[in-house]
């Protein structure tokens, strides 16, 4: 059994995925996109373009992605927060700033008794993020 992340962008996938490219150096290992699907046909023209189903990964880890269907009404993202874990407090730092542009920062970027950077924030997209900077000599969970 496996679980995975799939997040729905109601249209700024593509957006999203270069922000995630510069953020954290995102490897996009898929992208199809909605004229490409056997029935691309049926597709408002204006959507033709967006993406139907991506994956990128950071590090190791695969994170599923979609523009969503044409008309679905946006919703907010709750429940859940995406955590990631820099490799040093610089690109920790550096991967919080790109994220909050345009966003909503919840906790800002900081130094705390266990971490040398953390920080939480929603991105321009509405997606929750929860920075956190592996601790020196500690190794990443499995």
């Amino acid at each position: 059994m496996q679980l995975d992340t799939y997040i729905f962008y109601h249209g700024d996938c593509a957006a999203a995925l270069e922000l995630y490219q510069a953020a954290f150096g995102a490897q996009i290992a898929t992208l199809l996109r909605f004229r490409d699907a056997p029935d691309g046909s049926n597709v408002p023209p204006d959507w033709a373009d967006k993406i139907m189903h991506g994956v990128f990964f950071v590090g190791d880890r695969a994170i599923m992605v979609s523009d969503g269907q044409h008309g679905q009404p946006h919703k907010s993202y709750a429940g859940f927060t995406m955590s990631i874990t820099a490799d040093d407090a610089q690109s920790g730092e550096r991967a919080f700033n790109l994220l909050a542009e345009g966003g909503s920062v919840l906790t800002p970027w900081q130094s705390t008794f266990w971490t040398q950077g953390f920080g939480m924030l929603t991105d321009r997209f509405g997606v929750p993020w929860l920075i956190n900077v592996l601790r020196e000599g500690e190794a990443q969970a499995a």
